[in-house]
């Protein structure tokens, strides 16, 4: 049966890589993998365990992992939308056309430190929506555009990193008590610059990145224009705002962070509710401002991606195996098995990172974190922020290896070969100078 339901996901996931040789939308085979691997585990009565690692009733373990999905999935419908609604409002134009340059190099650097800073402030799947609205605006030619949306990828995975609420699996080191903010970010701001700045610097000299944008480049007189819409910046500071508000929230409340985004939803929804856009604003112009509009515009096929492949992933991670140390599940299984092949500690993360452009890091990062003691490896230990790294960043080296990946790939439709082939290697150099930055570093910090 174990058997099965590996080769199920294994299929599954070749079909989505090649999702536009067989011109079928991924969403299909990530639904039908997700349920298939669950049925497969049901009809063969195999065993499940809980996030306790002990085996427990499937319908209770079923309905955590569902729990979980639903929150990213709550999360991204919340950021899609309020970007979306700044977007209907033309909120990025204030940001827009304070951009003049028509350098793509200088373009480049730029969106790169974007995207770095912006994911550590807000998280690297927001960011990421972001910046695609915003370069949908400077760059309207679509296979130039897809570059700069990949290195937004690339720098809001490394600046994700560092942060406890620039990426999931920060989060959830963060949560756990196996990293501190300060520890997290003294240690690995420095390994995620470089993370950035080694493939940002190298692709400054690849021929996408050469020369200026011509003819077709932004128009900075249509968009002053479309500034002078009464809720332009008013809903611009006021999304921002709220999607910045989000972590703050949590670490008042300690609630998840999708109780925030409804939160922030709410607000933001009702603000759109009562401004005047224009000064002549009809009924029927109202509709074109609203949420409703907004909610229409969201990529939902990326969300029921979303379901398939995490409830996939999460048949994976709950199955039940023989350990060396009994009953685990499928993944941690693995996890252990490669600790046991390769005792250098070091090489076993940046093997993790590998894998999290593979297999969700969500599960891996979990894995890990029941791997190995607190008493042994405590708080701040040179481990929690190594997994920290390699986890946020190594997905940059597949599309579908981050949530900002697979959101920039629901947006931009960015086929899963064209990103190995071209940004794939640049992803890589990146993520091995900082994995070498930060184990040179570690001493500094003994």
């Amino acid at each position: 049966m174990l058997t099965g339901i590996v080769l199920c996901f294994i299929l599954g996931y070749i079909t989505i890589v090649f999702e536009h040789p067989l011109k079928l939308d991924k969403s299909v085979p990530a639904l039908l993998m997700g349920s298939l691997c669950w049925a497969l585990i049901s009809l063969g009565h195999a065993d499940v365990v809980d996030h306790h690692h002990t085996v427990a009733p499937l319908e209770g373990v079923l309905l955590h992992h569902l729990g979980k999905t639903a929150e990213i999935l709550f999360f991204l419908i919340g950021a899609m939308t309020i970007v979306e609604l700044i977007d209907l409002h033309k909120g990025f134009a204030v940001i827009t056309n304070r951009i003049k340059t028509k350098s793509k190099t200088s373009m480049l650097y730029l969106i790169c430190v974007l995207a770095f800073f912006l994911s550590a402030t807000l998280d690297n799947l927001a960011s990421t929506i972001v910046l695609v609205s915003l370069l949908r605006r400077l760059i309207p030619e679509r296979e130039t555009r897809l570059w700069f949306v990949s290195m937004a990828v690339i720098g809001a995975n490394a600046g994700g990193a560092w942060s406890p609420i620039g990426d999931v699996t920060t989060t959830m080191l963060w949560i756990g008590e196996k990293v501190s903010t300060p520890g997290l970010i003294t240690r690995l701001v420095v390994p995620s610059i470089v993370c950035i700045a080694v493939p940002a610097f190298v692709a400054s000299f690849l021929k996408p990145f050469k020369g200026t944008f011509e003819g077709s480049d932004y128009d900075h007189e249509k968009g002053k224009q479309e500034e002078k819409l009464l809720s332009s910046r008013t809903m611009l500071m006021v999304g921002l705002g709220g999607l910045i508000f989000v972590p703050i929230f949590k670490s008042l409340t300690h609630l998840p962070p999708y109780m925030g985004m409804m939160l922030s939803l709410g607000v933001v929804w009702l603000v759109s509710e009562y401004i005047h856009p224009e000064e002549d604003f009809t009924e029927e112009r109202r509709q074109q401002y609203s949420a409703h509009k907004a909610l229409s515009r969201i990529e939902l096929s990326s969300i029921i991606f979303f379901l398939g492949i995490l409830m996939a992933v999460a048949a994976l991670e709950s199955v039940v195996v023989q350990g060396a140390h009994g009953d685990t599940g499928f993944l941690m299984n693995l996890a252990e098995q490669l600790q046991a092949a390769i005792p250098n500690q070091d090489v076993v993360v940046i093997i993790l990172g590998f894998l999290s452009a593979i297999i969700d890091n969500v599960p891996l990062v979990a894995a890990s974190m029941g791997m190995y003691p607190m008493d042994v490896f405590p708080m701040d230990s040179k481990l929690w922020h190594f997994i920290a790294y390699s986890a946020g960043t190594g997905g940059s080296m597949l599309i579908i290896g981050s949530a900002a990946g697979v959101a920039a790939m629901g947006m931009e439709r960015i086929d899963f070969i064209w990103y190995f082939k071209k940004m794939s290697w640049l992803a890589l150099i990146g993520f091995l100078a900082g994995a070498i930055t930060f184990i040179l570093m570690n001493p500094l910090f003994s």
